[in-house]
């Protein structure tokens, strides 16, 4: 295959994978399984024609040299040989989940002449075939491959370590949990075959939510929204002292809130702002930390949660009789912790830039880089179309859906597009027609020709109230926006025909699919731990295993997650991360009087944090590529930058109230004010105090006694509450440390004023 014929061949699949998702996401066209088994197979497509079995092979240069020809040589067979093995895994991967999806959709000729005596694969659960167990199990061998070349082998090795768990259970000792065990074909069954495994909530997840919104922020850098929110932030903090350095905590909070992925984020945003911090005099290890430490950070924020909160839908289970878990209600959660890591963030990086003398961005610089006024209604109508779909009720993704809708109506005004003026009308022109054609069908939906039939789905639907049959405002809205979601399929096919705009629509979907491929394989992957938890009591023995060892201590149990989210994070999407833990974990908390929400949460930040969390801190690797730093150097100074977040989810389990809910997990109220009120100046006052600690300057350069005190004085402020004999001290804590924070205060503004004082000279008396 040539390099040519590969390129076209991942760019159609990626136009595929992203239209297909689109569609069937939308529209209910297929079986949930079959939707999820194609959704699954592009995506291990893409993987096996782009990843390397190993990192080191690669193509070698199109012309060698004398000097390098057997090297060359070399290279090239290696090359050849892994090119060719990864199409045939390409091959296989379509045989296993093509057979899944014609042994699952209930199509008249596959009932007929496919499906083993007359009944789908979901209906002869425990009556598999052999063929069946042959496919399932050649298709766990790619799913492990793929997730293999695409992040490496943690999910792999601990998948398999389920497997043979699940397996060998019955001949454990006691301290593995031992159990009556699965056999082969019950293993194959529960993780391949029917809907807990590789195509079960993981996989549903990542298709419904999450690469819809990967998606959304490939059409906003398309956009140029972008630039928008980079040159917003640098306009804002660039002129200040260290400004570059807030400009990408600004900039990297706002995008990674969109994308969700923190290595895209650090990627994206770090091209632009760590050659800014450079050359306002951060070194390049710390300005490699500060980037990683604020595009870790970005799925924490709300509205957009980098889907994460749509994830929390899907897991979290409320006892019965208690409403719904709903999106607003995680968004406001995660508000205040959010604002707080970013405030933290802020804070020390203007400390340690007043240390060093750090500089802001140049003015002439500053008058260069223009604010890009349509870009920014662009970002702006995006995000509002989002927030405001999602208040209406509409689901998450639909919301995601009528935005993307709004970005690609606009990027055909934009201004900086190569689009002729003719283009540009007859693209919108088209989306016109395209919506009003599609309401028209609306006249046709009560028909017996379309009722029943596969394209009713895309019929619009009827204005008037079913029952009372009057015109309704919210009916009219709901036809409207189908209407605009099908006008915006043709706004893209034309994009792609036309050869102006096909470039950036190319790119903009390869991207969102090279971004999706590890999130489409891994969550496959963590299906099968998930189908293997599902269908053995492991869940149930781990959460009582964990209980006997920590007892009835919760703090005890929040430490021992943080350790599993953060060494399970090694190397893992923090997606993948939390799914993984929500799985094994969710529960435990919530047994011991957490509330789920606050307890999902938790983890959930635990994950992000696994980004910057040395050994492997997959954010600053990123970034230390881009600033030219020591790997580990740039890892310890994310660390340090990222340290509120690890004391963050410690403080919203202790003290609620910063979630915005009562101590009691119920609603929260104006009786709660004042509780959130001290609860808000302790962390400010905390992450002030640690601010100053970790960077060695407040007003001035601390001593080392005012340095040592700031780290006590943090430290008793955002500890968790401190219980003896059944009474709680915390708030004692929190006195203490607020008197400790004034004394170091005033230390440093006497240091400050001797330092300020001028000297006499040598002949003055006294």
């Amino acid at each position: 295959m040539s390099k040519r014929t590969g390129s076209l061949v991942v760019s159609g699949l990626s136009v595929v994978l992203c239209l297909f998702t689109l569609i069937t996401v939308n529209y209910n066209i297929l079986q949930p399984q079959s939707a999820l088994a194609v959704f699954v197979m592009l995506g291990m497509l893409l993987c096996f024609l782009t990843y390397p079995a190993a990192k080191w092979i690669k193509r070698p240069e199109d012309e060698p040299t004398d000097e390098n020809l057997a090297r060359w040589k070399r290279e090239r067979a290696y090359w050849l040989v892994d090119r060719i093995a990864g199409v045939v895994l390409a091959v296989l991967t379509v045989v296993c989940f093509a057979y899944l999806f014609v042994q699952t959709e209930p199509w008249p000729l596959l009932k007929t002449y496919v499906w083993s005596g007359g009944q789908s694969l979901g209906n002869r659960a425990g009556q598999e075939t052999s063929l069946d167990f042959l496919i399932g199990g050649l298709g766990l061998l790619l799913v492990l491959e793929a997730t293999r070349r695409s992040i490496g082998w943690v999910v792999p090795l601990l998948s398999l370590v389920f497997l043979l768990h699940a397996w060998w259970a019955p001949d454990l000792p006691d301290w593995l949990l031992p159990h009556q065990g699965l056999s082969v074909k019950q293993i194959i069954g529960s993780t391949f075959l029917q809907s807990l495994g590789v195509l079960g909530p993981a996989a549903s997840v990542m298709f419904t939510y999450v690469f819809l919104f990967v998606l959304f922020g490939a059409f906003l850098e398309m956009s140029g929204a972008t630039q928008f929110i980079i040159d917003f932030s640098e306009r804002v903090f660039g002129g200040t002292r260290g400004g570059p350095a807030k400009v990408s905590v600004v900039s990297s909070g706002l995008m990674g809130s969109l994308s969700g992925s923190a290595v895209a984020n650090a990627v994206t945003t770090g091209s632009f702002t760590i050659p800014m911090m450079r050359s306002a005099g951060f070194p390049p290890h710390v300005a490699a930390g500060i980037e990683a430490a604020a595009s870790s950070g970005g799925a924490l924020v709300p509205p957009v949660m980098g889907a994460g909160a749509y994830m929390m839908l899907e897991f979290i289970e409320r006892a019965p009789g208690q409403p719904q878990l709903t999106f607003l209600e995680i968004a406001k959660a995660a508000l205040i912790p959010a604002i707080l890591y970013y405030f933290s963030l802020l804070m020390i990086v203007h400390f340690y830039s007043q240390r060093i003398g750090a500089r802001g961005v140049d003015e002439a610089e500053l008058k260069k880089h223009r604010i890009w006024e349509f870009e920014g209604l662009v970002f702006v109508a995006a995000l509002g179309v989002l927030v405001g779909l999602l208040l209406l009720g509409f689901s998450a993704f639909k919301a995601v859906t009528g935005s993307l809708v709004v970005i690609l109506v606009l990027a055909a005004l934009r201004r900086r597009l190569q689009l002729d003026i003719r283009a540009r009308v007859f693209a919108l022109g088209c989306f016109v027609l395209v919506v009003v054609l599609h309401q028209l069908t609306g006249l046709a939906a009560k028909s017996p020709a379309v009722v029943g039939s596969w394209f009713q789905p895309f019929v619009a639907t009827s204005w008037r109230h079913p029952l009372e049959g009057h015109l309704a405002g919210r009916l009219i809205f709901d036809s409207l926006l189908g209407s605009s979601i099908v006008g915006m399929i043709g706004l893209l096919l034309f994009a792609l025909v036309n050869r102006s705009w096909r470039p950036e629509m190319l790119a903009a979907m390869t991207r969102s699919a090279q971004n999706g491929i590890s999130l489409v394989a891994a969550s496959a992957c963590v299906g099968i731990i998930i189908g293997i938890v599902q269908t053995t009591p492991m869940a149930n023995d781990f959460g009582e295993a964990i209980k006997s060892v920590v007892e009835s201590s919760l703090l005890l149990a929040l430490i021992g997650i943080m350790f599993c989210s953060l060494i399970l994070g090694m190397g893992v999407p923090s997606v993948v991360c939390y799914l993984l833990m929500a799985t094994l974990m969710g529960s435990l908390l919530g047994e011991m009087g957490v509330d789920p929400l606050a307890a999902h949460l938790f983890i959930f930040y635990f994950g992000m944090m696994s980004m910057v969390t040395p050994p492997v801190s997959l954010a600053a690797y990123a970034t230390a590529s881009i600033a030219g730093a020591n790997i580990m150097a740039a890892s310890n100074a994310a660390f340090r930058f990222a340290l509120v977040g690890f004391t963050l989810p410690y403080m919203f389990i202790y003290r609620p109230t910063l979630l915005l809910m009562s101590e009691s997990g119920e609603p929260f109220s104006a009786s709660d004010l004042p509780e959130l009120t001290f609860a808000l100046v302790v962390a400010v006052l905390g992450i002030i105090s640690l601010a100053a600690g970790l960077t060695g300057y407040l007003k001035t350069t601390m001593s080392a006694l005012p340095r040592a005190l700031a780290f006590a004085a943090a430290l008793l402020m955002l500890v968790p509450r401190l219980e003896i004999g059944g009474r709680d001290f915390g708030h004692l804590l929190d006195i203490g440390g607020i008197a400790l924070f004034v004394v170091i205060l005033i230390l440093n503004w006497r240091q400050a004023r001797r330092l300020q004082r001028p000297s006499l000279p040598e002949h003055a008396t006294t």
